[in-house]
């Protein structure tokens, strides 16, 4: 089952490539569920506003998480994050934790239409909430931290961003230790394709801008190979080059690890403020 679940993977990113690559217009970086190699100018800040709503495996309700986000551009190298995590885990809204992310490019090609940038990214999260499924989830779930290399090619009218990373988990807090019959480390990937299909014709930066992207996530836990397969379609619409919306469902295509809750909703709001200091 599982190879033939492989065998389908494959299609699937081969037609989805296939479909980036016919549709008329530009390309976008700005993935939900991913960070491209690309980082945001240098002093701007975004402010980002996180809801997912997870529907749990077991049909006795939805795992709701808000996570609001800070990000800054130290310069056109460096931009870092700082999140935090609530959910209703515990029945209501509490706050549980949050992270720190810094991306760092080292690689950045650019001729006209197109480019290839290269970066390297780290995370440190820390959370109180028990630890519930085998799953390691830096965001919103696991304490820990998670290295990785991101890629992102950009091809004239489509814009295409993998990436891998090493994640090792940590106990949440002094009351929930990480489970000895886990695994704490685990890879990461992730393999991701996005299109701008309006405006038609690029005017100006007043026009409202249309994405569609399709993202594929993956994680493999080191000490005993369990591994699960995610898609996650999305629509994102960008108001006066600041303003931002993000409209995605993740759907999980095969997994043999537990996942208390795998398949759900995210909307995402994000504000850019330009020159901050």
């Amino acid at each position: 089952m599982l190879q033939l679940t492989k065998i389908f993977m494959k299609k699937v990113v081969i037609c989805a490539t296939i479909f980036f690559f016919c549709i008329k217009g530009y390309s976008q970086e700005l993935f939900v569920f991913t960070e491209p190699a690309s980082n945001m100018a240098t002093n701007n800040l975004g402010v980002r506003l996180m809801s997912s709503a997870m529907y749990k495996n077991d049909n006795s309700g939805i795992n709701f998480h808000l996570m609001p986000e800070l990000m800054y551009g130290i310069n056109n190298k460096i931009m870092v994050h700082s999140a935090a995590f609530i959910s209703n885990r515990n029945g209501s809204l509490i706050g549980e934790g949050g992270s720190f992310y810094a991306k760092y490019k080292f690689i950045n090609n650019d001729v006209v239409q197109k480019h290839f940038r290269v970066a390297t990214y780290g995370r440190y999260s820390f959370n109180n909430a028990d630890i519930h499924q085998e799953e390691i989830n830096l965001v919103g779930h696991n304490s820990g931290y998670e290295i990785g290399l991101v890629a992102t090619q950009l091809l004239h009218k489509v814009a295409i961003s993998a990436s891998t990373s090493y994640m090792q988990a940590a106990n949440n807090g002094a009351k929930y230790e990480f489970p000895s019959s886990q695994s704490n480390t685990a890879i990461n990937y992730t393999l991701s394709f996005g299109k701008l299909v309006l405006p038609k014709k690029y005017k100006d930066y007043n026009q409202i801008n249309l994405n569609v992207m399709c993202e594929f996530l993956g994680q493999r836990l080191a000490q005993n190979n369990k591994s699960y397969l995610d898609i996650a379609p999305a629509i994102q619409l960008i108001f006066n080059s600041k303003i931002r919306f993000d409209f995605a469902y993740r759907k999980q295509l095969y997994s043999s690890m537990f996942r208390t809750a795998a398949n759900g909703f995210l909307v995402r709001f994000e504000y850019n403020f330009f020159n901050t200091f």
